[in-house]
Formats: C-alpha cells, structure tokens, sequence
C-alpha cells in the first residue's frame, strides 16, 4: 500500500487551488489535493510541517542546455575577464592543468578593457601548443587561435559556409573570429576533445534541482555544431537516464531527418524521467554578436542586418518532427527572424502549442499578434535583462526599445509564454529570472509582469511548453518545492534572495546539496 504523506506549510501557491490552500496530499507520486490541512489531514498520513514556508509547483526551466552547462561548471569561464591579459592567463592556467585542446566558454567582449574581441594572434601568445576555441558568451561567436584553425583546416581559401561568416583582415587570412555556422567547421575538428562526463553531468543537474527546478527543455546535439568538442550530448543524456534526479524533455538539435530520428531514438523508452520532445533549429544568431536577423540595420553596425539562417531544410525537420508528435522549438532573436518564423509555422499549420520561438527578444507588436492567434508559444529568457542593460538601446537605438522582451504586451495580447534561462548563456537561477521579469533591469518598464505572471513563467507556462500537465493540480506528477518566501508578495530583491527547503520529483524527495555550485563566472 502506497503511504500518503501531506506537506504542510504557510501557504500554497497552486492555480486553481482554494484560496486558504496551506497543504498538498501526495500518494503513488501524484498529487492528490491541494487544500487546507485541517481537511486533508486523516489517519495514517504522514504529516511534514514547513513552518514560515510557501509550497509552490516545482519550477521549470524551459529552455537549457545541460551539457554546455555541465561543461561550463567543472571547465573554463571567461566572463569575468577584465582584459585580454587576464584572458590569457585564465587560458594559460587551464592549459596547465589539462592536457589536449582547451574550450573556453562566456567571453564576453563588451565587459573586456576595449570592448573588442580577441584574435587568433591574442590567443596564440597565450597558448600557442595545442588548440583552443573561445566561445562568445552568447553562443553565436568564437574565436580560435592558429592550432585549432589549422587542425580544420580553415586557411585564406577557406569559404563561408551558410548561415556563416569567417572574420578576415585586409589581406583575407582568417582572424579567428567566427560567427554562427562557422564555428562548427573548427568544433567538429575538435569533436569529443573536451568530453562532459556522466558524473559532472549529473553534480550539475542536481545543481539545478537544488534551485528549484524539477523539469528542463535540454536542448542537445548529436555529437556536432559549435559545441562539438563537449561530445555527443544526446547520447551522453541517454546513459545517465536512470539517474537523473529531475525531468529532461530533450529537443533534439539536428541538420537532417536522421539526425533528428536518432536523437529521438536515444532519448526515448530509458526512464521516466527522460524523454524526447522535439527538434531545436536556429533562424538567427544574437544581438550581442551583431547575427541577430534585422529588419533595419543595428543602430550601432549600419551595414548590418545579422545573420537569417532559415532556409529549405528548417521546413522538412519541422514538418518532419510534427509527424512524429513532437514540438518544433526555432531560435528567433532579432525581429525579421521573428517573423519569418512565424510565417514558416503558419505555411506549415502548426497546431497550437506544438510551436515555439525562442527568445523573441526583439519583435514587431503585429508579430506578436500573430503569435497569439496562432498559438505559437513564445519562450523568453528575463534572464537577457540582467546582461544586456550597458548595450542593448546601443544596438537598437531608442525607437525601437519597447519591441525589447515585451513580455506584459505578449501577455495582454494572449501569447502563451515560457521561460528558460538558456544556461550557459546566462545563468540558470530562476528566482533571479523571476525577478528580472518584473523589474527588467530598468529596461522598458511598461513591459514589466507583475509577481503572478512571472511565476507563471516557470510554473504553468514552463510547465505547458514541456508537454506537462497543469503544475500542482489534482492527479498530476507530485513535482513541487517548499521555498523560505512568497513569491507572490516579495519583492524582486526579496526573490533574488529565495531559499528552497525541500523538492519532491514525482513524490520522491531530492537531495538539497548546498555545497554544489550553480553557477560559476
């Protein structure tokens, strides 16, 4: 017989429960009722009490990439660099303590003393023996000094790929910099020369759950593209699948329908707790790295317009992973990407919530009109906010900063919104995420959320654009933590400051371990 336990705290925060809930009965995994505990309270069920403690849905971060961030915990960060002198002595110091190619990840040129990115020479005189990839905190940008470039191959003669371009100097030899789909001509060079192991991927994983995250959106890769030299990230998932101490609805990374079909075949049928959710492609690249796809040109690059990536194959994996009943997820920053993508998936006739874009950073309202009528869920990262304030009106200009993550205008016109940290692009802390969503770093003020609405980003809404059922309600997974605070009534200094007491995943309680880091810069 399956034991009853009813949790008790403060409060209840759940959608749809009575308004004095202050407990949640659990039985088999489930949640059997969300009330008061003076009703839910019976023989033989066994009580814990969190006093001062709010129970909430357990949180969902939508949209993550768990081995890169795996990667970026026990591997090298740059983000904190204050100048390429510093740089080069994190570099040197890494090399110094492992052998073979060196990634690097979160450089971060704006916040570097002259606000420019290395070059092949830079990273050269810091190590010139082995090779090394520098990856853009954003992900859409790299820099590779002559080891890595000529174990590629990548010389003068070297053409842009699609969806590409290969920095030159006046004389047209390669710089090192590479943007978007150039990267990957250097990472699969260097394919499976940085692996993540099963162990740190699961110490970060559970780094998450000690947050309060009990469901991801794990966008992995077969064994290609810019993170290549991490190996290959379904496959890595696969083997930990009985492991996993919360739940990975993995979207699949793929350039062809067998990429895509031996994705879904790794991450299906292991556990519970694993399972594949669709296809993940890019129509574009970031703001900071100038790829983001522009109907006008950067208020700061005139002659730029980014990067559009969408083309012929974007439609077949779409339509392809609709035909097996998964979600199709497009990276759309800039607000021609936007709608473009939103053009592909009305041609295609997406149902509603089968659909998604990610980040819709910068877009047009009509866009987001059309978002809403079509039903195509809008994943956005408040997270964007905390690093963007020092440069994004830079990028924009001033008349286009209230179509800047207008999250409250996507909420009145009846968009369905999710949000994900897009860790390790930023970080994964949700209740920093919440936080930013209402009050954006000072950035566009009017498209703030209030304290009900963020929540609902990484509750309902998260929960939604997973293929989860309704968070906390009668009969769904028993996946919720108990947290020092309300969210509801604190303020967003006061959320960035939460603490998580407990987390159940599927009535199984999971191990808080406060010694592990989340998050390293």
């Amino acid at each position: 017989m399956t034991r009853r336990r009813l949790l008790v705290a403060d409060r209840v925060r759940a959608t749809g429960g009575p308004a004095d809930s202050n407990a949640v009965l659990v039985e088999g995994g489930k949640v059997v009722a969300v009330g008061s505990a003076a009703t839910l309270r019976a023989p033989g069920v066994h009580e814990q009490s969190f006093v001062g403690a709010t129970i909430l849905p357990g949180l969902r971060d939508a949209h993550l990439h768990p081995v890169p961030y795996a990667a970026l915990l026990t591997g090298v960060s740059l983000k904190t660099a204050t100048d390429l002198a510093d740089l080069a002595d994190r570099l040197r110091g890494a090399a110094a303590k492992r052998p073979g190619a060196i990634v690097a990840l979160r450089m971060d040129d704006e916040t570097l003393a002259g606000r420019r990115l290395p070059t092949r020479a830079d990273l050269d005189d810091a190590v010139a023996d082995r090779p090394v990839l520098v990856h853009r905190y954003c992900g859409h940008v790299a820099v590779a000094n002559s080891a890595a470039l000529a174990q590629a191959g990548v010389t003068s003669a070297t053409p842009d790929p699609p969806g590409g371009v290969i920095d030159r100097n006046e004389a047209g030899e390669p710089t090192g910099v590479l943007r978007e789909t150039a990267i990957e001509i250097v990472s699969k060079a260097l394919a499976g020369t940085a692996p993540v192991m099963q162990d740190d991927l699961l110490r970060a994983l559970t780094a998450l759950t000690s947050l309060g995250i009990t469901s991801i959106g794990a966008m992995v890769r077969i064994g290609d593209g810019p993170w290549a030299s991490l190996g290959n990230e379904a496959e890595l998932l696969a083997s930990v699948a009985d492991r996993l101490p919360l739940r990975v609805h993995g979207f699949v990374i793929a350039n062809s329908v067998g990429e895509l079909d031996e994705g879904r075949s790794l991450l299906t049928g292991r556990s519970s707790r694993l399972r594949w959710a669709g296809l993940k492609r890019f129509a574009d690249g970031s703001l900071g790295g100038h790829t983001a796809a522009m109907i006008d040109p950067f208020a700061d690059a005139p002659h730029e317009r980014g990067t559009m990536r969408l083309d012929d194959i974007d439609r077949t994996l779409a339509q392809h992973c609709f035909d097996l009943g998964g979600t199709v997820a497009i990276h759309a920053i800039g607000d021609l990407a936007c709608r473009r993508v939103i053009d592909l998936f009305e041609d295609l006739g997406a149902a509603p919530g089968t659909a998604r874009i990610e980040h819709a950073s910068v877009i047009d309202p009509e866009d987001v009109r059309r978002m809403a009528r079509l039903g195509i869920v809008g994943c956005v990262q408040p997270a964007f906010l905390g690093s963007e304030a020092d440069w994004l009106e830079d990028r924009l200009g001033a008349e286009r900063m209230p179509m800047a993550y207008p999250f409250a205008s996507m909420v009145r016109d009846g968009v369905m919104l999710a949000a994900g940290s897009d860790s390790p692009v930023e970080p994964p802390d949700p209740w920093s995420g919440m936080a930013l969503a209402r009050d954006r770093n000072g950035i566009v003020p009017a498209e703030a959320l209030d304290a009900e609405a963020a929540l609902d980003l990484f509750t309902n809404g998260a929960a939604a654009a997973l293929g989860e059922s309704q968070p906390l309600a009668a009969g769904s997974q028993a996946d919720l933590i108990v947290v020092d605070r309300d969210p509801i009534t604190s303020t967003p200094d006061e959320l960035r400051r939460t603490r998580v007491h407990h987390v159940l995943v599927g009535g199984e309680d999971i191990p808080i371990d406060p010694l592990i880091e989340s998050w390293v810069d």
